[in-house]
């Protein structure tokens, strides 16, 4: 499950589930006719929570000294904003979903378990080389991991075949990444054919994995290992902004936040309007649910200057133990098994949403042949990275960056050098603080 711009969505279904639902918050611990209880929260889609309901009734029949509560929340902010309080409360749930947005801040304040020695144990259902290092950094402060994805979301360039073909394009973008040849030069050739043809290039979402994965992509650099934003002394960082930037401004790349109602980003891919949609695999329910076939569409990774594999954004979300838990040892049993191999077997093998947090499980996503270059995905996945912890680590830092200073790049009202020196200001005050 993803936290985004898309998915970050009411949880409709709360009402009609069939998991054991609390009547109040609070760190489980509690006795239940013998049994250990773990109270565990999140926010999710219909389909999601169904797919939880199955999860909770397997782990339950498996674990029959231990009752799992369910705690859901309507959308992803009151979510964390209700999060927080139950924190600072001593009231929050045994295990819980943080957005990677969050993760970070929340570890700081060491209100969060460190999992490193019960996921070293014996016994346990997970091992740490089943998950991606630079997926995971985000949750993780000297040397201490305080969460672990539960499932990922590679932003990929979904495009739609019909749009490329009406601006003359005959080139499958998909086809040149596997031969190597789906550089810049060329993914902007295809933008600019599509500009000519009236149709939208690219459209992004404004937020982190954006502009971090076309710097990455390019070959520049966003923060340095000591966790300094470096991306306004960086040439390479400069220059490919400035390129992005200058396709923002004529039209060539869009921002999907921007967009009209009713010529939104989603209107736009299914009526043939969009030549590329940078999203995570959850756009197969958005091409489904208006009638068409996912064959007309497919994914290819970033481009890069030379064609070959760059490494670009994962947006992910995260569970976590409650340090104040009086039942660690049953959370963690929770918080293992949700997370292993059967656990995301159970909750992904019929959700077209996202791919599995960890490997061994590729078969849930290329099995089902949507998208038909479903390894990209798979690829992008073991090769990406998560939101940088040093801007994680500062609540809201990450999307006062897109929308203060971003945004106003892309629509011309700021020069490339003032918007990343201006950047690497607010980090540096935010940060030091």
């Amino acid at each position: 499950m993803r936290r985004s711009h898309k998915l970050a969505v009411a949880l409709t279904a709360a009402a009609t589930l069939t998991f054991t639902m609390a009547a109040c918050s609070g760190s489980g611990g509690g006795d239940a006719g013998g049994k250990k209880v773990v109270t565990w929260s999140t926010w999710g889609t219909p389909d999601e929570l169904k797919a939880f309901e199955a999860f909770n009734a397997q782990f339950m029949e498996k674990h029959s000294d231990i009752k799992v509560v369910f705690q859901p929340v309507p959308s992803y902010d009151e979510y964390h904003s209700k999060l927080n309080t139950q924190l600072t409360s001593g009231t929050a749930p045994d295990v819980f979903y943080l957005g990677d947005d969050k993760v970070t801040a929340v570890a700081v304040n060491n209100v969060l378990e460190p999992i490193n020695s019960y996921i070293e144990a014996a016994g346990s259902a997970i091992t740490l080389d089943q998950f991606t290092p630079e997926i995971y950094r985000v949750a993780t402060i000297d040397d201490k991991i305080y969460g672990l994805p539960n499932d990922v979301n590679p932003d990929a360039l979904w495009y739609d075949k019909e749009a490329l073909k009406t601006a003359g394009i005959t080139e499958d973008p998909a086809e040149l990444a596997k031969s190597g040849e789906w550089t810049t030069d060329k993914f902007l050739e295809m933008t600019g054919k599509l500009k000519a043809a009236d149709l939208h290039g690219a459209v992004y979402w404004n937020y982190w994995a954006t502009h971090a994965s076309w710097m990455v992509t390019q070959g520049g650099e966003v923060y340095n290992e000591d966790g300094d934003y470096v991306a306004n002394t960086d040439a390479t960082s400069v220059a490919a902004m400035d390129v992005m930037a200058q396709k923002f401004q004529n039209g060539e790349f869009v921002v999907a936040d921007t967009m009209p109602k009713g010529n939104d980003a989603d209107t736009g891919l299914v009526t043939h309007k969009i030549g590329f949609l940078v999203q995570g695999r959850y756009t197969i329910s958005t091409i489904e649910g208006a009638g068409l076939d996912v064959n007309g569409y497919d994914v290819v990774r970033w481009p890069t200057p030379d064609g070959a594999e760059g490494s670009s954004a994962v947006a992910a979300s995260f569970l976590a133990i409650n340090a104040k838990s009086k039942n660690k040892d049953a959370a963690y049993t929770f918080f293992s098994e949700f997370l292993s191999k059967d656990g995301q077997e159970t909750r992904l093998a019929d959700n077209g949403n996202a791919l599995p947090s960890i490997t061994g499980l590729d078969h849930l996503v290329t099995d089902s042949g949507k998208p038909a270059n479903a390894q990209a995905l798979i690829d992008m996945r073991d090769n990406g990275f998560s939101n940088f912890p040093a801007e994680a680590a500062v609540p809201n830092l990450s999307n006062q960056i897109s929308n203060d200073f971003m945004l106003k790049l892309y629509q011309g009202k700021a020069t490339t050098q003032e918007t990343l020196d201006g950047v690497a200001a607010l980090v540096k005050e935010k940060t030091s603080k």
